[in-house]
């Protein structure tokens, strides 16, 4: 129920000289719980969290599979599942944890935070932000359904290289529903991007000038633009894939007239930029928290700007250092653009290590995870470069060092630096915190069992083992690394369980976090914790890329710059 209620006799007009209607202001009346809220809500908190929520179950999800697959590998002539099950689990692993989990949960984040920062009070189309979360729910729950149909789920790898994608190798509709959830989670992430960059172009503060936003703000926007430019190629894609399935057309069937390699060049086209969708966002997050936990400012601000932008720009020009191999793309250009762009990414790493220079750091479990995330990010990087050589691709292309390689990124990475955001942002989210002796643990446990599962796989590659492959022999000097890669990934697996707990325990029980408990220098922490559905009552004065510091602290505005 809504009331109205009139202004009081003789007060002065609100909106301009002369004005005598009165004026109304609404009170909304209840609002709905639960599951009703779940499913209505347009608030951008909500949707958020609705999306954050569902990539990890995803990530959850996904994680089981790659145990499963761990258990197959862990011992030489195993049969823990058969060759077509390890197929399907390898291929749905992958699938969920770059189409459900990393990319979505980044969009979470961008729901929820990009408003709070640039003190918006939501995004620009609230309902179109809805339809989004629903369109990738519904991809992530038909990707799940495909293991109930007759023969099971895709099983040709979470790249789909044509011709085995076609319907004479992959008959079965596990394959066709790989397309529609892909192509549903795809929708959801451009509409999603849409709406991110009209809220961050269309309804920042007043004083939240470009060259004021927070660094996760530009690092999203960023990101969404190469939404914009990568998505609708990978969709395309897949509409070419589901007509050759379906009406007989021949884009990548060579037995008539099409071409294989046509996939190839698509779905890295949209696959190299991909990895940067999945690393910008957790860039920002990790900027964030150094900053915040090292109690400084960001340590060259324009020049993070910068390289954030310049990240995004080469992204598009170098999808074929991931077709080197195929013989069929100019080697000298591909490498000198893969090289190019670990510069900007060095950048980031030198401002991320001069912003913690002489701070006052709190060794916090989100600052852990991003230490964390600073080394393993940067042997991955390392291993990259590796790879960009031609030379040391053609022996290594097919082996574990690309699996090695593509994890010390992916989950080092980016993985880490969500848990790094759930501890850092837990308490915005609920008004709780999180416990730090629980927190801790569970860092320890999965740098442990990370570095475990994945730093002996590039001693593998280097042996000589293919990836994508179910079992080995005995005696190909496998055995004793594919064992420590295996309890290596159960200790992982063991290392998410306090964190569950944490959450689980901590909503009913954590402590009280107050509106800022980190003494955080952005203008999420300035509003209540959870914030209210209009996310602010007052904001401060916006002088600087960090305005909640600047009017909290007023004695360190001249240490800081401004």
């Amino acid at each position: 129920m809504t009331i109205l209620h009139e202004r009081p006799a003789g007060a002065e007009p609100e909106f301009g000289p002369g004005r005598v209607e009165p004026l109304t202001e609404i009170i909304p009346g209840p609002r709905p719980h639960g599951w009703v809220r779940f499913i209505t809500s347009t608030d951008h908190k909500q949707i958020g969290l609705n999306y954050m929520v569902t990539a990890f179950i995803g990530f959850l999800t996904a994680g089981l599979m790659a145990e499963g697959i761990r258990t197959q590998l862990a011992v030489p002539n195993n049969h823990f599942v058969t060759l077509d099950t390890f197929n399907q689990l390898f291929t749905m692993h992958g699938t969920i944890m770059l189409f459900v989990f990393l990319g979505p949960f980044a969009f979470g984040l961008a729901n929820y935070i990009v408003p709070l920062q640039i003190g918006a009070p939501d995004m620009a189309f609230p309902r179109f932000n809805n339809l989004s979360y629903w369109l990738y729910l519904g991809g992530f729950l038909i990707l799940l359904f495909s293991f109930m149909t007759n023969n099971g789920a895709a099983d040709f790898g979470w790249f789909g290289y044509a011709p085995l994608t076609e319907s004479i190798h992959s008959p079965g509709p596990g394959a066709d529903m790989w397309i529609i959830g892909i192509a549903l989670t795809g929708f959801s992430g451009i509409f999603t991007a849409v709406n991110t960059i009209s809220t961050i172009f269309c309804l920042r503060a007043p004083g939240m000038v470009m060259f004021r936003m927070p660094i996760f703000c530009w690092n999203q926007m960023v990101t969404m633009f190469l939404v914009l430019l990568a998505f609708p190629v990978l969709t395309s894609a897949m509409a070419m894939l589901w007509l050759d399935r379906h009406l007989n057309t021949h884009f990548y069937d060579p037995n008539g007239g099409g071409q294989p390699i046509l996939w190839q060049n698509l779905f890295w086209f949209f696959g190299h930029p991909e990895v940067y969708i999945l690393a910008l966002p957790y860039f920002g997050v990790v900027t964030e928290v150094i900053a915040t936990m090292s109690k400084k400012p960001v340590f060259g601000y324009k020049g993070m700007v910068a390289a954030t932008l310049s990240i995004g720009g080469l992204s598009m020009g170098v999808w074929a250092h991931h077709m080197y191999t195929t013989g069929a793309v100019l080697l000298p250009f591909f490498a000198g653009m893969s090289l190019l762009i670990a510069v900007p990414t060095g950048i980031k790493f030198f401002n991320w290590i001069g912003t913690m220079w002489r701070g006052t750091i709190t060794l916090s479990t989100p600052m852990l995870f991003c230490i964390g995330f600073l080394m393993m990010f940067l042997l991955g990087g390392l291993t990259g470069v590796i790879l960009a050589q031609p030379p040391l691709d053609f022996q290594l292309h097919n082996t574990y060092f690309v699996v090695a390689h593509f994890h010390y990124v992916m989950f080092g990475g980016s993985v880490f630096v969500v848990f790094a955001s759930i501890y850092y942002w837990f308490p915005k989210y609920t008004g709780r915190m999180l416990d730090e002796r629980l927190g801790k643990l569970s860092f320890v446990l999965l740098f442990v069992g990370f570095n475990l599962t994945f730093f002996p796989q590039h001693d593998l590659g280097l042996r000589g083992m293919s990836r994508r492959i179910a079992t080995y022999p005995d005696n190909l000097g496998y055995n004793f690394l594919n064992l420590l890669s295996s309890i290596g990934a159960y200790i992982t697996g063991i290392g998410v369980i306090p964190t569950l707990w944490n959450i689980f325990r901590s909503l009913r029980h954590g402590k009280i976090a107050g509106d800022n408990p980190w003494d955080g220098q952005t203008l999420e922490w300035a509003t209540s914790s959870p914030p209210p559905e209009h996310n602010f009552e007052a904001l401060p004065p916006i002088r600087s890329e960090r305005p909640l510091w600047d009017a909290n602290h007023p004695d360190m505005l001249t240490q800081a710059g401004h």
